[in-house]
């Protein structure tokens, strides 16, 4: 289920990513579309797909957040990158981050709240790699949409 609230330059969107196993938690995605950028949270959530768009309320924003640019034009590497803050547990956000921006070339600010003890887990390898794989879906689904328009 994807909510969205439209009218301006700015869109909004929250996704339900419903868990891969029964062991690991659902995630929340939400995306808020700037010009030429995303801002990104994908995080442990509780809430049903119903109320998705209220999962980063009860998230963490600076868990593990990062910024990426694109790379140059012609370039085949990764774009220049930050962590903007992250915990000692984590720091999925920056390399995630660098993929989203090399393949969508806008500059990405992402939030990963995923709790160490997830990541630490055999798991927790899946969890992101669905992650990122529901980020890049969902960002081809609004490019797309931007092309039609």
């Amino acid at each position: 289920m994807v909510t969205t609230r439209e009218g301006s330059s700015i869109d909004v969107r929250s996704k339900y990513i419903p868990s891969p196993e029964p062991t690991l938690p659902a995630l929340g995605l939400h995306i808020t579309s700037l010009v030429d950028s995303y801002m990104l949270w994908v995080g442990v959530t509780q809430e049903p797909h119903e109320t998705v768009q209220n999962a980063p309320r009860s998230g963490t924003l600076c868990r593990d957040w990062a910024c990426a640019m694109p790379s140059a034009p012609g370039s085949t590497g990764l774009g220049p990158a930050t962590s903007l803050f992250r915990s000692s547990g984590s720091d999925a956000a920056l390399s995630m981050a660098q993929r989203v921006a090399r393949r969508f070339q806008k500059q990405i600010f992402l939030s990963v709240d995923i709790p160490p003890a997830y990541l630490a887990a055999a798991q927790g390898s899946r969890l992101l790699f669905d992650a990122e794989k529901e980020i890049v879906e969902a960002l081809k689904e609004i490019e797309s949409a931007h092309l039609e328009n």
